[in-house]
């Protein structure tokens, strides 16, 4: 069966991987194929079985076959999950629906998040479209007049929502929110746009998913009321139900820096540790108990019973735990190895690890997309391979002395008196220590290997998605692991299923053991090597690292075992290095409304806006920073931040405080707070004037706008435009040796554009336009374009957003010239590689392609199509050497 479930693991993660969902003739072949596979797999099995043929041909044959019925499953989940389609006509509008909250909420500063599973559309609104509507919304209600109303798992409600399609933003090597969406059947997301007409409907849903939910949402909020603003609330919170929107920023960092976080999620260690704990008592109890005379063991062996409570405390803590994907493994991992004891069957650990594969993707085929799978798999992975060269041999001296071997001349006539002594000699007896001592040691051994075998198997990973590597973690997991399993989970649990005012003892008690806890990594994460950051690895050098993990944790005698480390080299390598001298990157990335760009050249870094922050949709905290550690920016030369609108301005702090900043110059009042927050950082803060000019690795940049002295009007009107420039010859067409530019205009308007013409056309030339006020109708003025001249356009604009940019006539205006656009919300991030006399184009969307993803070269209806997507313009003669491409 291992051969059987790790073909089909590895078909459903192919197809996670593919651009489009296969047609008919794929099918076909598909089918084909696994046909074949299965006859072939079982001819070679029989023949190998009479020792002709190898059976592991046979093997490989079989796998084959899974891994197409692996990919076929998971077409056929694909096909059936997005069939559900939220119909244009009900987008961004206002559309009454009916259902229940089927998720325990989110809670946040004057806001709810949950999952509404609808149970009817308005009659009228189902009538039109011949689509599926979504089943399962995702909606935010935000306090507005009124505060947010009690929400609790299974109330019915009747309420108008404003909804969209499920979406995502799209960045290079960020993780994919449409998948995430996907995985957990979310179809549409919206918010409650008239909470005033909002209306509880009488009965509530049933069902046991929804009493589990129930009981899930009644655990917190007795948490939330006993333990009111503890610092570490969301942490118990976390440990009790599973749900990690409560855990506080220090909390998280402070576990991250020490390789702990994964305590906070409820993990298959915890559940272990529950279900063990039951079955041992299940197990004692039924030992002692009678029947009419008769004792328990002798109808159903105590074993069993154990067994039987322990699968039972295991399923009761998973669904406390809602179900993640590392609870799962564990759940489905228990199961197996349950049922195998009690049907009196052996089985081994691999055998059972499979079956746990396959029983996750069965269930969730999007699993993969999750840190969390490759994370609970690769980590039990490990530990079973590590222990698999690692055999324990019972030493004769181990065992347990009998009263005869302690003292074997005693008088027999005396044996009672003599059995005393023997005890007390026992207790006296050096060998007896001597053995305790041992197995001591042993399993202080055998915890120390398995602790390594992690660390060093998820290393890699945890490199991959988290960009470093807590050295200090297996320190820390040394003393974090027990406590947090055998002090603090109990406790937590104890406080969740004990009545009032017993559970205040006990969550104010654990409450108390992780502040101890914390204390404690705190002292850890201060020291200077504790944290090794990385930028995100590559594909072969995740390789490479594999299988430096499976050498250095190869049974003893395997050889060259110490030039393992040395596979870790390309993993520890630097980030590629930026542009050559002379040219630079641009890269808009996908934040939403808003903008944020990133300009590289060979040795130097400029962002260029940070987006949205807490006020709106956190894009600094959830996007930017992210970017920046994965791209291995580990400091930026320069921080400008154009004007005081928060989709421009919210994530300047979070950039702030997640990296060093060398210069911070912006547009903003003297009095706003981030001038002094820049200060504090030891950032040398500049207000951006027209004339600032400065080269870095042989490229120019260029204020424009605005001009020195006090700032007046409102922020668009004084926001700052910079023009970067590479090396090269002056000239409007990227021909070989003539410069490349790029101009950012932030959110200036026409009026502004009229004084930048005044000031000479020459200044204005770029081949690279981010595109004024996001395509709003009050700038990209015609003669402002013909300035400009530029050859790409790219508007950063969220995915239907209520300003409905950018506008219609705007961005016919664009596509009139033939322009090269790129938009954040049809393509995602778009990078731009200028040097002199080149110039290239990638679109998220285009080269990162994935088949949940809508086409980004179909435009919605009433909206223009995207314009010359190969940047030709054969009637313009003196544009054809421009060298923009698609790279795919």
């Amino acid at each position: 069966m291992r051969a059987v479930w790790c073909g089909f693991a590895l078909g459903v993660i192919a197809l996670q991987q593919q651009a489009a969902l296969p047609g008919r003739v794929a099918w076909c072949g598909l089918i084909a194929l696994m046909v074949g596979a299965a006859i072939g797999g079982t001819w070679l099995l029989q023949r190998g079985a009479r020792g002709r043929v190898w059976p592991f041909a046979g093997w490989a044959a079989v796998g084959i076959a899974a891994a197409c019925a692996g990919f076929g499953y998971a077409v056929w989940r694909a096909e059936i999950r997005l069939a559900e389609t939220l119909p244009q006509a009900w987008q961004t509008r206002d559309v009454d629906v009916m259902g229940y909250i089927a998720r325990m909420p989110a809670f946040g500063e004057g806001s709810a998040r949950f999952l509404f599973a609808v149970e009817s559309w308005p009659g009228r609104e189902r009538a039109a479209s011949a689509l599926h509507p979504p089943r399962l919304l995702q909606l935010n209600w935000i306090a507005r007049d009124a505060p947010v109303p009690p929400l609790v798992p299974g109330a019915r409600w009747r309420l108008t929502v404003r909804l969209k399609p499920a979406h995502g933003e799209g960045n290079f090597d960020l993780r994919d929110a449409e998948a995430a969406l996907l995985a957990r059947g979310v179809r549409a997301t919206g918010y409650v746009s008239d909470a005033a007409h909002a209306q509880r409907l009488p009965r509530d849903a049933q069902g046991i998913g929804i009493a589990i939910e129930q009981r899930r949402a009644a655990v917190r909020a007795r948490i939330g009321a006993v333990l009111a603003d503890a610092p570490h609330r969301g942490i118990v919170v976390a440990l009790a139900t599973g749900a990690q929107d409560d855990v506080s920023d220090a909390d998280w960092r402070l576990m991250r820096n020490t390789g702990t976080s994964h305590l906070v999620a409820i993990s298959g260690l915890h559940l272990a540790f529950v279900a063990g704990l039951v079955g041992w008592l299940a197990g004692a109890i039924w030992r002692r108990a009678r029947w009419r005379g008769v004792e328990a063991p002798l109808v159903v062996p105590a074993q069993k019973v154990a067994l039987a409570g322990a699968l039972c405390a295991g399923a009761a803590y998973a669904a406390l735990a809602g179900f993640n994907v590392p609870v799962q493994r564990a759940l489905w991992m228990l199961a197996v190895a349950a049922l195998a004891l009690l049907g009196s069957r052996e089985v081994s650990r691999s055998h059972v690890l499979a079956w746990a594969l396959g029983l996750v993707l069965l269930h969730d085929p999007w699993a993969v997309t999750a840190p969390g799978f490759w994370l609970s798999f690769c980590a039990v992975g490990a530990i079973l391979y590590a222990a698999s060269g690692a055999p324990r041999v019972r030493r004769e001296d181990d065992a347990e002395p009998t009263p005869d071997e302690i003292d074997p001349m005693r008088d027999k006539d005396d044996a009672a008196s003599e059995a005393r002594r023997g005890r007390l000699a026992s207790y006296v007896d050096r060998q007896r220590w001597r053995r305790a001592a041992r197995r001591f040691a042993a399993r202080l051994h055998d915890g120390a290997r398995v602790q390594w075998a992690v660390t060093l198997a998820l290393a890699p990973l945890t490199a991959y998605w988290f960009l470093q590597i807590p050295l200090i973690g297996p320190l820390a997991n040394a003393f974090a692991i027990p406590w947090v399993s055998m002090l603090v989970t109990p406790t937590v649990l104890a406080g969740a299923v004990l009545p009032a005012p017993l559970d205040a003892f006990a969550l104010h008690a654990a409450h108390a053991l992780l502040d101890r806890l914390a204390m404690a990594l705190g002292a850890l994460e201060g020291l200077p090597w504790a944290l090794l950051r990385l930028p995100q690895p590559s594909g072969w050098a995740l390789a490479c690292a594999a299988v430096g993990v499976a050498w250095m944790l190869a049974p003893r005698g395997w050889p060259l075992r110490w030039l393992a480390p040395f596979t870790w080299l390309p993993l520890l390598a630097p980030s590629p290095g930026g542009p050559p001298d002379g040219a630079f990157r641009l890269t808009a990335l996908d934040i939403g409304q808003g903008t944020s760009v990133l300009v590289e050249t060979a040795r130097h870094t400029l962002l260029f806006d940070a987006g949205p922050g807490p006020e709106s949709t956190h894009a600094g905290e959830r996007l930017v920073v992210p970017y920046l550690q994965t791209h291995g920016v580990t400091r930026l030369d320069m921080l400008m931040i154009s004007h005081d609108d928060s989709d421009h301005s919210g994530g300047a702090q979070a950039v702030l405080d997640a990296l060093p900043v060398r210069q911070f110059v912006a547009g903003i009042l003297p009095a706003h707070p981030l001038w002094a927050s820049a200060r504090t950082r030891g950032a040398q803060v500049v207000q951006c004037a027209a004339g600032q000019r400065w080269q870095w690795d042989g490229v120019t940049f260029e204020v424009l706008w605005p001009d020195a002295g006090p700032l007046g009007g409102k922020p668009n009107a004084h926001c700052c435009v910079l023009r970067v420039t590479t090396a090269g010859t002056p000239l409007a067409a990227p021909a070989p040796g003539n410069a490349v530019a790029a101009l950012l205009a932030a959110d200036i308007e026409a009026r502004t554009e009229r004084t930048l013409m005044a000031r000479g056309i020459d200044n204005l030339r770029a081949q690279i336009l981010v595109v004024p006020h996001h395509g709003s109708r009050t700038s990209s003025t015609e003669p402002f374009l013909d300035s400009v001249w530029p050859l790409v356009a790219i508007f950063q604009v969220g995915f239907l957003n209520r300003f409905h940019h950018p506008y219609p006539g705007v961005y016919a205006r664009y596509a009139a010239r033939h322009i090269a656009l790129a938009r954040s919300d049809w393509d995602g991030a778009a990078r731009i590689e200028a040097a002199p006399g080149a110039l290239t184009v990638e679109r998220f969307r285009d080269t990162r392609r994935r088949y949940w993803m809508d086409d980004p070269k179909a435009a919605p209806a009433g909206r223009a199509p995207r314009a010359n997507d190969n940047g030709s313009d054969n009637d313009n003669p003196t544009r054809t050497d421009k060298t923009e491409t698609d790279t795919d």
